[in-house]
């Protein structure tokens, strides 16, 4: 019977959806269509398919089903082609090699960031097509990932010389946790949506510069505490796509490959401090870029004004000024999580209100997810046309470019999966915090009471990244 009514209410944020279509806000130029009802009335109906879910959820799901152990292994003949040192040894290479590729297209190809391969790898096919992955597959990136490679190999070399040991000289300080990688979340964002203002946006230079800044300080990192605790806390991409593999139904455990329930593995993943500010920050930076050409555009530029009359030059003072409602962004998204887990607190049986919030954290991964796609849909989809018809062959951009094939995509079906997705990630949000609810407060009643807080968080979450759509497509 939960199963059902969990699908029920998966489903129902799918439902009902028919509102019209523009392009999203980061979208390659599709046109624009005026949307033929009322905003206030999508809101509503979004609102509605929420508390529907909540109430199916109350009534229908009495036990807790994402808190057990379910994974099991797969047949190890799969788990012997797929995961092996031979596969391991050639991920790590393909990584590798495309982080050179990066470097390389970044600071001898052209500076035109539409035609360089570096801007449209890290930006597009890295950024948003990693967490697509993720999701889908699980934490391949793992073996991708080009820094752990480098520093596999070097830990091996140091490991041959006679006297050499490869033990790190510290230890990952715990109470650090993932602090680092939240504040490498905030640079990658205030990178790609900030440091560009009033220029060109990212170059293909400025790119490769930071990607190899940013190899340094990671093999620094891991030469000073260790591979495996820099990678599992510290390096912002592994704990970024780390965080959304653990909606996937598929985990690696002691080189053996799994399948558990989806949705699952995302129950503990907050344990570890910092946590809540990645997926806080991950929410906030698509938001915000969401905001900037929109709800925070007026904003934006009166605090330019005013940074301008006090003598701040133009970029300088755009800068600061997007700097400023990035971190109000970040401020904001906190402020709505915290309100809620405080809301949350008032029943009785909570546990303390950092623990509180410590359980709960993971049910904000989908909503970063449903941000995610529905604000790059569009963009990501024709993002990846010219990377694999124009750029993965020319990678300097040395040649004229080709045309995107827009055909594809109506902007109809752009406006569907954005509302569609934005609603099915906070009904998801809901699954994940009613089933922990029931493992935190023991009874049903206890746990619906808990979750009414959680849903007024989930439907001004929705509200709000539909209003941020509307305006941004408007």
């Amino acid at each position: 019977m939960a199963r059902r009514v969990a699908v029920l209410a998966l489903c129902s944020g799918m439902a009902g959806l028919v509102w019209p279509s523009v392009a999203s806000a980061h979208a390659f130029a599709i046109g624009r269509e005026d949307v033929p009802i009322p905003i206030w009335l999508f809101l509503w109906a979004a609102a509605a398919v929420l508390v529907a879910s909540f109430a199916a959820l109350s009534v229908g799901w009495s036990t807790t089903r994402l808190e057990r152990e379910h994974w099991r292994p797969v047949p190890q003949a799969i788990s012997r082609v797929l995961i092996n040192r031979a596969t391991e040894v050639l991920c790590g290479a393909a990584g590798v090699g495309l982080l050179g590729l990066v470097a390389w297209s970044g600071l001898y190809g052209t500076n035109v960031a539409e035609i360089n391969f570096s801007v449209t790898f890290v930006f597009i096919t890295f950024w948003i097509g990693g967490v697509l992955v993720s999701v889908l597959v699980g934490n391949v990136y793992r073996a991708f990932n080009p820094w752990r490679a480098i520093a596999r190999v070097g830990a091996f070399a140091l490991s041959l010389s006679p006297g050499r040991r490869a033990t790190p000289p510290l230890s990952y300080p715990e109470r650090l946790g993932r602090w680092p990688a939240a504040a490498g979340l905030v640079a990658f964002v205030w990178m790609e949506l900030i440091s560009g203002a009033q220029g060109p946006g990212v170059t293909p230079r400025a790119t490769a510069v930071a990607a190899l800044i940013y190899t340094a300080y990671t093999l620094t990192g891991m030469a000073l505490f260790g591979i495996e605790p820099w990678v599992s806390c510290a390096e912002t991409f592994s704990v970024y796509f780390g965080m959304f593999s653990e909606l996937s139904p598929f985990e690696v455990r002691d080189s053996r490959l799994g399948i558990r329930r989806p949705l699952a593995g995302a129950s503990g993943w907050a344990r570890v401090p910092g946590s809540i500010a990645v997926v806080v920050a991950t929410i906030a930076g698509t938001a915000f870029d969401g905001a900037q050409d929109g709800l925070l555009q007026q904003p934006i530029a009166t605090v330019f004004v005013r940074l301008q009359r006090l003598g701040i030059a133009l970029a300088p003072a755009t800068k600061i000024a997007e700097t400023l409602f990035l971190a109000l962004s970040i401020a904001v998204v906190a402020g709505i999580y915290w309100a809620g887990v405080c809301g949350m607190r008032t029943v009785e049986g909570s546990p303390p209100l950092a623990q509180l919030a410590t359980r709960f954290a993971h049910t904000l991964i989908p909503i970063g997810l449903a941000y995610l796609i529905a604000h790059y849909f569009s963009y990501f989809f024709f993002g990846e046309q010219d990377q694999f018809s124009y750029l993965i062959t020319n990678p300097l951009g040395t040649r004229s470019a080709s045309q995107i094939f827009l055909a594809p995509l109506s902007a109809n079906l752009i406006w569907y999966v954005q509302v569609g997705t934005l609603v099915a990630g906070h009904v998801t949000g809901l699954v994940l915090g009613h089933d922990k609810a029931l493992a935190v407060y023991g009874t049903v009643k206890r746990a619906a009471l808990s979750q009414r807080w959680m849903l007024l968080m989930m439907i001004v979450f929705t509200c709000l990244g539909l209003y941020l759509l509307s305006r941004a497509n408007g």
